[in-house]
């Protein structure tokens, strides 16, 4: 991590590395959940994809909330398949890191899930996060149905106005039907579980973004 891609721009496809023909493959169980990192799923189970900066963080946070069954990272956004890391640093994939997240909308919403997303990074600051600079850390929410999509866009909506109210400027997350996923390599699964000390540098804004239906809150309690 630490900003190692620095290219600012997605390349055209033009422009990217070549496809990979080999695949990463990918650990059976998960470290922490002890479930599978492939499908298929549980019935009823659904997916959420998210980028926010650096990956390894990411994931945890995602698979310590209950109701989430399992996690992975990987990259999703670009034009090279099956690309390494040491491909998606160049800046020439046009790749983001990003984590998928399946979860169980009975325990835990994807509402839920976006206050999360919203509430744990800094959506307004384009192809970075923090110290990593780059379109690989660039903010994303990637769609697997109308209705996810739909509330992704009116959570921006409300969490603009708790940013705004805070002086902060645009959102620049980028809110997409999910886009074909591949998978990390496997030093990069669950990293922070296998490397405590790890290096991890979400950051919120200390605003919150309210639940649909609400309004007059724009910043988080002190903790």
């Amino acid at each position: 991590m630490f900003g190692l891609g620095k290219k600012s721009s997605i390349p055209d496809a033009s422009e990217a590395l070549p496809d990979r023909t080999q695949v990463v493959p990918v650990a059976a169980k998960h470290l922490v959940t002890g479930n599978p990192m492939q499908g298929p799923w549980p019935e009823g189970f659904e997916v959420a994809m998210f980028g926010m900066g650096c990956f390894w963080g990411v994931e945890r946070l995602f698979w310590q909330q209950t109701g989430v069954w399992s996690t992975a990272v990987g990259y999703a956004g670009g034009h090279t398949a099956n690309a390494s890391y040491r491909d998606i640093c160049t800046g020439m994939t046009g790749h983001n890191e990003v984590c998928t997240v399946v979860f169980d909308p009975s325990v835990i919403s994807f509402e839920a899930l976006l206050k999360l997303f919203w509430e744990s990074h800094d959506p307004t600051q384009g192809m970075r996060q923090g110290p990593d600079q780059g379109a690989q850390y660039r903010s994303g929410i990637y769609t697997y149905s109308d209705e996810q999509h739909a509330q992704a866009i009116a959570s921006q909506v409300r969490f603009q106005e708790a940013l705004t109210g805070l002086g902060y400027g645009q959102i620049t997350t980028e809110i997409l039907p999910a886009p074909e996923f591949y998978y990390a390599e496997d030093e990069h699964q669950q990293y922070l579980q296998k490397n405590p000390g790890g290096y991890c540098s979400m950051r919120g804004t200390g605003a919150a973004c309210v639940e649909s239906g609400t309004t007059g809150i724009t910043q988080m309690p002190a903790s």
